[in-house]
């Protein structure tokens, strides 16, 4: 069965501080979703649906169009501030868009068939894509999510968003966003509201990589409507574990947390720039990928 993947490429990098969706981390020149696609590719997926702002589409278009767009199909749809559902005004001093829930339902016309969502400037390694793409191969009553050990995910510096999942034999049970999640010598350390948490570092968190069904699309919605219903404050976004975790409280899904050997790297600041292009480095130097991954 062909599968679709929706990559979220409509960050904005305030903390990067430029356009990390295509900076440069490998040999070639590679940003890191070039590598996500090629995994892609390589585990049965025949198409990209690629999020991202209108203000950035020369650069993407031009990039997709010398590299995996010789490769696979790919369109390009926008996540906008104003991309709601009806019955809902988008506030008129609101500066960003709503979040990865309204990213996936952005590509929501384009989906057509089972897929994977993944986000543009993380780096999950071939084994995540592979059991994910093998999970959408096969006729499923349910989702799936890769889990990563959290102490797999974090940088070297400075703090991040993580779903920190609870899971009983392999199905996901809560999922919750937590903020300010940082490095630990026992893992992780959390700034909860009561106070800070150490979260030990084999605990699994979603990092935004999943697989779907088309019946997801009308939960996503409804979960959409639900929180603009809230009236959520400048600062807020519909988080996709939010949505999803919320499903699986009402009963409403079920969703298998896929095991995988990979360790995870990304760019949430200039910071991680050196690590990442390192991690590149090595796994080209061990032969899993090639020094260019889209010959001309």
């Amino acid at each position: 069965m062909a599968a679709q993947l929706v990559i979220l490429a409509a960050g904005m990098g305030r903390r990067f501080g430029g356009l990390k969706q295509l900076t440069p981390v490998g040999p070639g020149g590679e940003a890191i979703m070039d590598y996500t696609i090629f995994d892609a590719l390589r585990s049965g997926f025949d198409e990209v649906i690629l999020v991202i702002r209108r203000e950035t589409e020369d650069l993407i278009r031009a990039h997709g169009d010398t590299g995996f767009g010789k490769h696979i199909k790919v369109h390009y749809v926008f996540q906008d501030l104003d991309g709601i559902p009806p019955g809902f005004d988008s506030p008129t001093d609101r500066a960003k868009p709503w979040g990865t829930t309204q990213a996936v339902l952005t590509a929501a016309p384009l989906i057509t068939s089972p897929f994977a969502v993944a986000n543009a400037d993380d780096f999950y390694g071939a084994p995540a894509i592979k059991v994910l793409g093998g999970f959408l191969a096969r006729p499923q009553p349910s989702w799936a999510m890769v889990g990563f050990a959290v102490a797999d995910t974090l940088p070297a510096d400075g703090a991040v968003s993580r779903g920190l999942v609870q899971a009983s034999d392999g199905t996901l049970q809560t999922i919750d966003e937590v903020h300010t999640v940082r490095r630990h010598p026992e893992g992780a350390i959390w700034d909860a509201p009561e106070g800070p948490r150490v979260i030990p570092g084999d605990s699994l968190v979603s990092m935004n990589l999943w697989g779907f069904g088309h019946e997801v699309l009308a939960v996503l919605e409804e979960g959409f409507c639900r929180f603009l219903g809230s009236r959520p404050a400048d600062d807020q976004e519909c988080y996709l574990p939010m949505v999803v975790g919320e499903a699986v409280t009402a009963g409403v899904a079920s969703v298998a947390v896929l095991p995988t050997v990979s360790q995870w790297c990304g760019i949430t600041s200039a910071a991680d720039l050196n690590a990442v292009r390192a991690t590149m480095a090595r796994l080209v130097a061990e032969g899993i990928y090639p020094d260019h991954l889209w010959p001309t």
